[in-house]
């Protein structure tokens, strides 16, 4: 059989034509040291800060040191990931920034610091992701702060309020109430409209569990996102954790949404960084944390922010907790994230521990903000609260001295006695706007003056039943027109003392 050299040619050109190489290069490095969930890799030459990298056996690890001669990269896992991780390993470049997945898909889960699902049903699937490192709002993306968030809680929203958008950090020593604090609050979110993510950093498990297993009994869960960082998973994974929560909080404010955040807690988180920079041989500071402690903080918080109208009118909300050790609020970490706050809840030992609950210290927490975001009837009503008890504690001081009273003292320590006594508020119990105006009216006018100590309680429940029942109106015109007129005070003034006559016949 006789091949004509031209009819060669073609097919072999046919069959070039067919054939196509695709040249992949990748990037790769060497494992040349590993522990302690920290690995050091020789070669990346090109990677970057916050980039994922691949190991052998399915491990992830994010990139967090650029040296000369090498790179530090943290791993993640919370079942000793550095045993899965040999020397001499083959490590890939990604070409991702570390990101989590975000929106309506992760209402009502229980995740991991990168997205894992850690409730037991199906897996996440999201068309949504954001990076867990962002820039925060600039000052021309930002409002001020002008709608509450109401607590439910009558010590907070009448003298330190919080609102939209706002950082109110809770802090004090540990077991005095800070995460039934923010718990509280979350729950008194339910119907208002505002997504909830609560960030375990450093937790118990069973803590964080009965933190999901309390949301869930108050129907709370609909609304919320936990993300779990406890005390058994790596120091890399609780460094992320908050970075991660916050991205998921951002995508429900950048989508005009308004959405609270609880980081429970700061202090933990700032451990584990340290711990991370201390393995990676970064140069330590005051009480051994990194020169850069502080920029640790503030770029997660700054994150949080009431947008502008052209962006939406979002708004993220932070409360931040940091535990103090024997009360000393004068520490590095906490002064650090006094500073960046705005304002602070200090719970106190000693109120703690007396039985005042929730234990918040007035004299030294503070809202920088709230004031302007309170309604006008709760401005109105608990206006004189913060200063008349602030001038009791003062007097109670000095009347332990054992010295003769006059009536005038007499009569304000009674009254103290008695706002204390109203303050004072059951956990999981928050309250509605038209309640707190209700007890505080009353307190802050006289009208338990004369009454027993140990009646108060009493007084206070069976009240709101009264008045749901006789005065319903009262109740709806407070928490729908949040104004507090002439009119309105007279009907409510007329009813309280309408109740208390027939408390107190009930009573005798």
């Amino acid at each position: 059989m006789n091949l004509r050299p031209e009819e060669v040619v073609t097919v072999i050109k046919k069959e070039l034509e067919k054939y196509k190489t695709r040249i992949r290069m990748d990037s790769t490095g060497t494992v040349i040291q590993i522990g302690d969930a920290v690995a050091r890799v020789y070669g990346l030459d090109d990677v970057m800060v916050g980039e994922l990298v691949d190991f052998p056996n399915d491990i992830k690890g994010m990139v967090f040191n650029l040296e000369e001669t090498s790179v530090g990269v943290i791993l993640f896992g919370s079942d000793n990931p550095d045993q899965k991780v040999k020397e001499g390993d083959t490590v890939r470049r990604t070409g991702q920034i570390a990101r989590v997945p975000v929106g309506d898909a992760l209402i009502g889960r229980v995740v991991a610091a990168m997205g894992r699902h850690l409730d037991g049903k199906s897996p996440i699937v999201s068309d949504k992701y954001r990076p867990i490192e962002a820039v925060a709002p600039n000052v021309v993306a930002r409002q001020s702060v002008f709608q509450p968030l109401e607590t439910g809680i009558k010590a907070i929203d009448s003298m330190i309020p919080i609102g939209r958008g706002q950082r109110e950090l809770i802090i004090g020593d540990r077991q005095t109430g800070k995460t039934a604090l923010a718990i509280d609050t979350i729950i008194n979110q339910k119907g208002k409209g505002v997504y909830c993510v609560y960030v375990a950093i450093g937790q118990k498990i069973s803590n964080i569990v009965s933190v999901a297993d309390t949301l869930k009994k108050y129907g709370a869960m609909e609304y919320t996102t936990i993300v779990s960082a406890s005390a058994r998973t790596s120091a890399s994974l609780q460094y992320l954790a908050p970075y991660a929560g916050c991205a998921i909080a951002e995508e429900f404010m950048y989508s005009g949404k308004h959405v609270l955040i609880v980081y429970d807690d700061l202090t933990k988180h700032a451990q584990a960084y340290r711990q991370i920079s201390l393995l990676l041989r970064r140069p330590p500071g005051r009480e051994a944390y990194p020169g850069d402690i502080f920029y640790l903080h503030s770029r997660l918080l700054e994150r949080a922010a009431k947008l502008s109208n052209e962006l939406g009118g979002g708004s993220m909300t932070a409360l931040p907790i940091i535990e103090t050790q024997a009360g000393d609020i004068s520490s590095y970490i906490p002064t650090n994230v006094i500073s960046i706050t705005d304002g602070q809840i200090y719970l106190e030992n000693d109120l703690f521990y007396s039985g005042v609950r929730p234990a918040v210290n007035v004299g030294l927490s503070v809202s920088r903000v709230g004031g302007k975001a309170q309604t006008q009837v709760m401005r109105k009503v608990a206006g004189r609260l913060r200063l008349t008890l602030a001038q009791y504690r003062e007097l109670a001081t000095f009347s332990q001295l054992g010295s003769e009273l006059d009536k005038t003292t007499q009569e304000q320590l009674t009254r103290g006695e008695r706002m204390v006594e109203v303050l004072k508020q059951d956990q999981f119990h928050p309250l509605t706007l038209s309640q707190e105006i209700m007890i505080i009216y009353a307190v802050i006018n006289g009208y338990l003056d004369d009454m027993n100590l140990k009646d108060i309680k009493k007084f206070e429940l069976n009240l709101y039943r009264f008045m749901g029942k006789q005065y319903p109106d009262i109740g709806y015109d407070i928490d729908t027109k949040k104004e507090f007129s002439s009119g309105l005070e007279e009907k409510l003034s007329k009813a309280i003392l309408l109740f208390k006559e027939e408390f107190l016949r009930g009573e005798k």
